[in-house]
Order: structure tokens, then C-alpha cells, then sequence
């Protein structure tokens, strides 16, 4: 007899559940819990999902080194990735719920219950959420004991009719099984479904749409001829929105409306700010062209881009607030709960042009670049000086409050390494012999870029071409040429900033402050 078709037992118990229909009944209830979380948390807060919820709870919890390999890894799918992992997880966990649950209800009971406690108990640990987050949650557990319950109970019923009773009853009770189960999946889909389209309805592009052109006061120059070595293998000087990188902790990219967007600028100042959408645009905007980092670039990395930011200054508005003495860093906070520490020292520098920006290459910030409002502070590291979706300002210290990667091991400060980079040919590239033209960029922010060099192998160094520079705020292109032979060869660039500094040969990784090392790509010359 197949042991999946066993009956009650002699004392009259629970018969046992076929595999296939308990690990059914599992993933089930855990697919119905999840979407009525994500359906409440649609109507109070799109972020009290438990499953987002969750996921952002182990980005926050992450150390540094599993950060930094997950996007070193993945780039800029480590979210996907996670979400996707995520999902795989849950849906095992599920089956075996159902699984230890074949001769009872109880350990599938205790599975949901812990997995709700989990979903609660990361809505609580969030920052961004409000008081009723927590109702999103508790739906979910709810929803899934009750689930779980009753499908388990139809389920035994289902079986014991059938050892019983083969006949009609026992056909059904199993026809209920199966009308139950997919009214609940079809209610899990709709739910599901909904809760998408709830959180979605903030028309976020129609605000962009509404807002209309971000025209500074003063037009910037134009960029110099010579501004980059495109046509020898470098990236263009301005990187368009589309292609511009990204790094950052949002699992779901916040979606604010401009109209009702407010930046409160508070702490250590004479007289606390809140202003609108509308009391940013009235003031004089500035443009200014400036090269992003992420720390989490590897040596050679392509996390670094260029555009054009309009907004106003910073400085403005923090004199405009009074600074108190003793200040000494500037807390931003995102709308999803990330925090930056700025040096309030580069913040106040007329000559470092820190931006309140709300424009990029022309156009309002696109949203997953920040709109309405983000950070931009030349020569600094994005994780403490770009916070995108920005809502307050705080003057504070650095010794009262830490930024959202300190604690997690990365520096309080971070200033821009001076950095290289081969962009052609590629590493493993197949070149023809002769005359090979070798190009690529080099950036030390609010420094400036003095000098490239190149060399074969272990040879002599040889200086390279530069672009026209635009500002030292901006990267640089480089070229040269070479006389190559058939053969294999590693070729190696470095830079060298204005203030003398050339980069050191010392490989390290991004963790705590940024990489270091030479660029190197292996190329082999046809024979």
C-alpha cells in the first residue's frame, strides 16, 4: 500500500496527508498571508509589506563585506537578486511547513506564527514606517494561521473521506479541497494584485511632468572641445540619465510627489526651515557639472558617472537656518530611512558648490536618482554626501550622530580616492599588432587630475594625452598610443592628482573607505 494513502490509525487519529497536497497546503497559505500583508501595507504604507519589509531589514543588517560583495557581485541587480532569493526561501519554507504538518497542524502553525512575528518585528525595526505599519503584518499572520488551518483541515478531511468512504462522499470532499484552495489561490492573486496596483497609484511621473523644465539663472558654459575621448573607447563626458549609476539601500524606489514634498532643515541652528517643492524652485538655481562615486567601486569599476546637476546651494540654505558653533556635520535623512554624515566644513565651502539638487541633464531627477530632491557634494563618496529622496537636514556632530554605514564599518569620512581606469581595449581584448590606441578616464574630485601614465608589463612609464579638463570636479579622459608586437601583454594605468599624490600600487578593497591599486587589463596581440 503506498504509505501517502494511509488511514487513521487504530486509535482513531488524523490520517497522514499525502506529500504533495501538505506541501501544497503550506505554500498556499504562505503565498495568501503575503498577499494580504502587501495589500494592507498598500493602504497604509507600499514599505510595511512584510516581504519588502524584510527584505529592507536584512540590506540594513548586512555587514559591510556581504554589501560590498553583492554589488561587486550582482552590480546593480543586487536587489532583484535578493527579492528573487528571498521568494525561493519563502516558498521552501512553506512546503516544508506543510510537510512536518502531514500527521497535524501544529508545526505548520508554528512556521506561520514565527514568520508573521518576523514580518512584525521588521516593520517595527524600520524608521521610514509609521504607527499604522504595523496593522500591514498583523494582517499577514493572520491571514496565514487562518489559512493554514482551514486548508489543513479540509485536507484531512479530504483524505479521511477518501479512506473511508471511496465512493461520491469521498469525491466530494475532495472537490471542496480544490474549490477551496483555488478560491484562495485566486484570492492570494487578486489581493496580490491589488496591493501592486494601490502602491503604484502615486503618479510620481506625472508629478515630474508637472514640475516642467529645471532652468538655472546663469546657463552653464558649454563643455570645451576635447572634453572626452569617446571616439578612442572612453565614455562620453556627460553620462545620460539612463546609463548614470546606481547604488543605494532602496529595495522599492520611493515614489514622492513634488507637490507635496517638504525638507525640514533642523539641529544646531538659529531658526528651523521647512520648505516646499515651490520655495526651491523660487530661489536662484544653479548649474554644476559634477562626477559621482560610489565606495563600493572596485579598482577599474564602472560606478562613477558624470551629469550635469541644477539646484541650489546648500550653503544658501544652511546660512539661511544659522549654524551654531560646535556643529560639525550635516545628518541628511532619505525617505526610506538612509542617513548620510557630510562634513559641515565641505558643506559651507563656497569653493566645493554642494547642491540641494532637483534637476539632472536637463530635466527634472529622474526617481530612482532622487526626485523631487537629493544630495550633491563634489570630491565625497555618495554613502555620505547623496542622499537621494531627501526630507530633513540636521546640524549635528559627528560624535552625536552616525550616518546609516558607519555603524556597519565603513568610514564617518570619505574623501574620493584619485583613480584610473582602461576602458579600451578591454581586458582579455584581441588587438591587431602595430599601433594600439589604449584610452580611458581618471577622476580625484575637487582635486583635479594632473597626470595619466601607462606602461607594458613591468616596462618604463609613459605619460599620457589628457582631455580637456572642465573642472576639478569632474573625471578626465586619457589617451596613448603603443607599439605592440604579436604576443601577450598586462598594461597598467595610474593617476596623478594636482596635489602631487600618485596612486598607489597597494591593492585594497572599497570596505572601509574606498579601493585602491593600479588598473590592469590583459591583452594578447594577434601574430
Amino acid at each position: 500500500m503506498d504509505s501517502d494513502r494511509v488511514g487513521a490509525d487504530s486509535g482513531g487519529g488524523q490520517p497522514r496527508l499525502p506529500a504533495l497536497v501538505a506541501g501544497w497546503v503550506g505554500l498556499l497559505s504562505l503565498v495568501a498571508a503575503l498577499a494580504a500583508g502587501h495589500l494592507v501595507a498598500a493602504l497604509v504604507d507600499p514599505g510595511a509589506s512584510p516581504y519588502l519589509a524584510v527584505g529592507n531589514t536584512a540590506i540594513d543588517m548586512a555587514p559591510a563585506w556581504l554589501k560590498d560583495f553583492a554589488i561587486s557581485t550582482f552590480g546593480t541587480y543586487d536587489k532583484p537578486v535578493l527579492l528573487a532569493g528571498m521568494a525561493v526561501v519563502l516558498a521552501g519554507l512553506g512546503v516544508l511547513a506543510g510537510l512536518a504538518s502531514r500527521r497535524g497542524p501544529v508545526p505548520g502553525a508554528v512556521v506561520a506564527l514565527v514568520l508573521g512575528v518576523v514580518g512584525l518585528l521588521a516593520v517595527l525595526y524600520r524608521p521610514d514606517l509609521g504607527e499604522l505599519a504595523i496593522l500591514s503584518p498583523l494582517a499577514s499572520l493572520l491571514v496565514g494561521l487562518v489559512a493554514f488551518r482551514w486548508l489543513h483541515e479540509l485536507a484531512v478531511l479530504a483524505v479521511r473521506s477518501r479512506d473511508a468512504t471511496p465512493g461520491a462522499q469521498g469525491g466530494a470532499d475532495r472537490r471542496t479541497f480544490l474549490r477551496a484552495s483555488a478560491g484562495l489561490a485566486a484570492g492570494a492573486g487578486v489581493a496580490g494584485v491589488a496591493g501592486q496596483l494601490l502602491a503604484a497609484r502615486v503618479d510620481v511621473e506625472g508629478s515630474r511632468s508637472a514640475v516642467g523644465a529645471i532652468v538655472p539663472a546663469t546657463p552653464p558654459p558649454p563643455l570645451p572641445p576635447g572634453a572626452d575621448f569617446a571616439a578612442s573607447g572612453t565614455p562620453r563626458f556627460i553620462t545620460s540619465n539612463r546609463d548614470f549609476y546606481r547604488i543605494d539601500t532602496a529595495l522599492v524606489v520611493p515614489k514622492l510627489r513634488a507637490q507635496e514634498w517638504t525638507l525640514r532643515v533642523h539641529g544646531l541652528v538659529d531658526r528651523e526651515l521647512t520648505l516646499s517643492y515651490e520655495d526651491i524652485r523660487r530661489r536662484p538655481l544653479v548649474a554644476s557639472t559634477v562626477t559621482l562615486t560610489c565606495v563600493s567601486n572596485e579598482v577599474g569599476g564602472g560606478y562613477v558617472s558624470t551629469a550635469e546637476f541644477v539646484g541650489v546651494p546648500l550653503r544658501d540654505l544652511l546660512l539661511d537656518a544659522g549654524v551654531r558653533p560646535g556643529c560639525d556635520q550635516l545628518y541628511s535623512s532619505s525617505v526610506d530611512g538612509f542617513t548620510a554624515g557630510t562634513p559641515i566644513a565641505d558643506v559651507l565651502d563656497p569653493n566645493r558648490g554642494a547642491l540641494l539638487a532637483i534637476g539632472m541633464n536637463g530635466e527634472p531627477l529622474p526617481v530612482e536618482h532622487g526626485f523631487p530632491a537629493r544630495m550633491v557634494v563634489p570630491g565625497l563618496y555618495g554613502y555620505v554626501s547623496a542622499t537621494k529622496w531627501l526630507t530633513e537636514l540636521e546640524l549635528t556632530t559627528f560624535e552625536a550622530r552616525q550616518g546609516y554605514w558607519v555603524p556597519r564599518g565603513w568610514a564617518a569620512r570619505a574623501p574620493i580616492k584619485t583613480q584610473s581606469r582602461i576602458d579600451n581595449p578591454a581586458d582579455g581584448a584581441s588587438v591587431e599588432p602595430g599601433r594600439v590606441t589604449v584610452a580611458g578616464v581618471a577622476w580625484a574630485q575637487h582635486t583635479g587630475i594632473d597626470r595619466v601614465e601607462v606602461r607594458v608589463d613591468d616596462g618604463p612609464w609613459r605619460e599620457a594625452e589628457l582631455s580637456t579638463e572642465v573642472s576639478i570636479d569632474t573625471w578626465r579622459m586619457w589617451r596613448t598610443q603603443l607599439e605592440l608586437s604579436p604576443g601577450r601583454y598586462v598594461l597598467r594605468c595610474r593617476a596623478t592628482d594636482r596635489s602631487g599624490h600618485t596612486q598607489t600600487e597597494q591593492q585594497a578593497p572599497p570596505v572601509p573607505d574606498g579601493a585602491t591599486g593600479w588598473h590592469s587589463v590583459a591583452v594578447t596581440v594577434q601574430g
